[in-house]
């Protein structure tokens, strides 16, 4: 059992049969056949070789199918890392240079290494410094960056660079030089990849096809569009005249490539390989835990950076560059009907296969078609009404996408990433440095208690509850400080605080210095300091201190038993409240009831 933690094959691998192989076998051929032009095109954009496309999707997704736990992740060359391996490589060395491979070879062990250690002392938590508003604004961007970029090669104009500002650049100065026949194709292929994914289906059903056979051989359009490509160019001879096509791909399986351990090298992709990582990392457990729920499965985060890592490292020793799980990809392969990581394994054994037969074939492909393929997988990334979305819900949010957005597509990819954490932790920081309080009163006829500014409640003039809607740590110990003084200024009769603490999870050593330092101020005031509703854990490091010994009051189960016993007739006539037998009016017997606009919050 503690084997099979890290080694899930030892799992799934027991009750495997010839039904579960049938279908693995069939996820795999439909996979195949969609992820051999996708790996060629993803390796011109991350500036590779297309066999290094090819490699990388060979090892990586033995691998995976070993430590890997999702039954339908595809793991592979993706847009959004090669993108990244791009930007990352493209500082060091010159694209096409031996330099440039052995710089993204060694980025792909750096991303192994990182992610492998992260899950085996299960350090997964700490992809969730990546918000999903900067995750899906980085997203966004570098799916608009991804497709600006590949526009130069549907219309055969030089070019290129990693943000806006540059690719725009390049169209400027290039705008005159634009090759016709690659216009001609890399226009039509376009046409014909956006058609194909939603109207190929629609025509093969009408023709007698059965529906989900349309839907499977839908997906298939890259390949059609390979396929015809070629075919053209081979009759009317294009390459001659001036599409820019593939070129020879050496035939053969992955050859055995070790990465540079130089330590001038290793520093400078340090941070990107970190980059990559957890981008990668949140991409495919994102895409692994939504398939999981859909078979009721689960899947174990620590011990997918394991599997994502060792893919890497196979990555980095197969003449391959940085993997993650694909979206498209797995989708597919759970549509396919893929019944466990053994699909992967069966990729693999196609994938190997093309690259032993077919890659002869694939010299004459124009690139002008890999970049329509590119283009058409990465439009699905781009979510611009998000941001309509946050905007609506959350103005922080929104400056966070807002500017991953902006920055990533000026600056770059890194840039985008780090300012959109930033602002991210920043606001946290800012929202919890001022938590939300409200005083409470207790609602009538109920021994619940709610905001007084928010409800119609009722409360005793000499005990004042202040609840405390955040865990208080060194950011907002001083806040709560003042709130309690500025409380105490208010009350001149006040004879009894209690702080009702429901939401506080978390008690820092600072924020107990600030209560030690209330519990005095307040007996010189003469006003008895009390809690409520305190946690189990954080009432257990209060026990820990000296705080519950010089705590002038006490500390309560419930709200409700500290306002009994606080003020007990103000809360019995609260609670009868609800008879009007029994007290008709409130305000004539007594209780100082708070009548405003009942509200939505509590």
């Amino acid at each position: 059992m503690k084997l099979a933690r890290y080694l899930p094959i030892l799992d799934w691998g027991r009750s495997y049969d010839a039904r579960a192989f049938s279908n693995d076998a069939l996820a795999a051929l439909i996979v195949t056949i969609m992820l051999i032009p996708q790996s060629l095109a993803y390796a011109m954009l991350a500036g590779l070789p297309p066999q290094a496309g090819l490699y990388a999707s060979i090892a990586p997704l033995v691998l995976y199918a070993v430590f890997g736990t999702s039954r339908a992740l595809a793991v592979g060359p993706v847009a959004v890392v090669s993108l990244l391996t791009a930007a990352s490589v493209g500082r060091i060395a010159e694209a096409g240079s031996l330099g440039y491979v052995t710089a993204a070879l060694t980025l792909a062990f750096l991303s192994g290494v990182m992610l492998l250690t992260l899950g085996l002392f299960r350090l997964g938590f700490l992809a969730n410094f990546l918000s999903h508003p900067v995750i899906s604004g980085f997203i966004t961007a570098t799916g608009l960056l991804i497709a600006a970029g590949q526009v130069r090669h549907v219309i055969g104009i030089e070019g290129g660079g990693h943000t806006l500002i540059e690719i725009g650049r390049g169209f400027v100065e290039n705008a005159g030089n634009v090759e016709p026949y690659t216009l001609v194709i890399g226009v039509s292929a376009l046409g014909f990849l956006f058609w194909s994914r939603k109207g190929l289906a629609p025509l093969l059903r009408a023709v007698g096809m059965k529906p989900g056979v349309a839907a499977m051989v839908s997906r298939a359009g890259p390949i059609l569009a390979v396929a015809v490509s070629i075919v053209a160019v081979e009759v009317f001879n294009l390459g001659a005249l001036g599409v820019a096509l593939v070129g020879e791909v050496p035939a053969g399986l992955p050859p055995f490539t070790v990465p540079s351990l130089n330590g001038e090298l290793v520093g400078a992709l340090l941070s990107s390989a970190a980059l990559i990582s957890i981008i990668g990392f949140v991409e495919s457990v994102s895409v692994a835990q939504t398939l999981a729920a859909k078979k009721r499965q689960r899947i174990d985060p620590d011990q997918e950076l394991v599997g994502l890592g060792a893919a890497n490292i196979a990555a980095a020793f197969s003449g391959g560059y940085p993997v993650t799980g694909g979206f498209a990809r797995s989708v597919v392969n759970f549509d396919a009907g893929a019944q466990t990581p053994a699909a992967g394994a069966f990729t693999a054994v196609g994938i190997a296969i093309a690259a032993l037969v077919f890659t002869p074939l694939l010299a004459s492909l124009p690139n002008a078609v890999l970049a329509a393929t590119i283009i058409v997988a990465v439009v699905s990334l781009i979510d611009l009404g998000a941001l309509r979305r946050a905007y609506a819900y959350s103005l922080g949010d929104f400056a966070a996408m807002s500017a991953t957005i902006a920055l990533t597509l000026l600056l770059g990819v890194e840039a985008g990433v780090a300012a959109g954490v930033l602002i991210s932790l920043g606001l946290f920081l800012y929202r919890t440095s001022k938590p939300h309080s409200a005083l409470v009163g207790q609602v009538p006829g109920t021994q619940h208690f709610r905001n007084v500014d928010r409800h119609d409640v009722i409360t005793a003039p000499d005990v004042a509850t202040l609840r405390v809607d955040e865990s208080l740590y060194f950011a907002n110990a001083r806040y709560l400080e003042d709130r309690v003084l500025a409380i105490l200024a208010a009350q001149p009769g006040l004879r009894h605080l209690i702080l009702m603490c429901p939401a506080v999870n978390e008690i820092d050593f600072s924020a107990l210095e600030s209560l030690e330092s209330l519990n005095r101020r307040l007996k010189d005031g003469g006003v008895t300091l009390h809690l409520s509703e305190v946690k189990g854990p954080v009432m257990d490091r209060l026990k820990r201190s000296h705080f519950l010994d010089d705590l002038t009051g006490e500390v309560f189960l419930s709200q409700y038993d500290a306002f009994r016993a606080l003020a007990p007739e103000t809360a019995q006539r609260a609670l009868d409240a609800r008879r009007p037998d029994i007290c008709p009016n409130a305000e004539s017997a007594g209780l100082d009831r708070h009548q405003t606009t009942p509200g939505p919050g509590a």
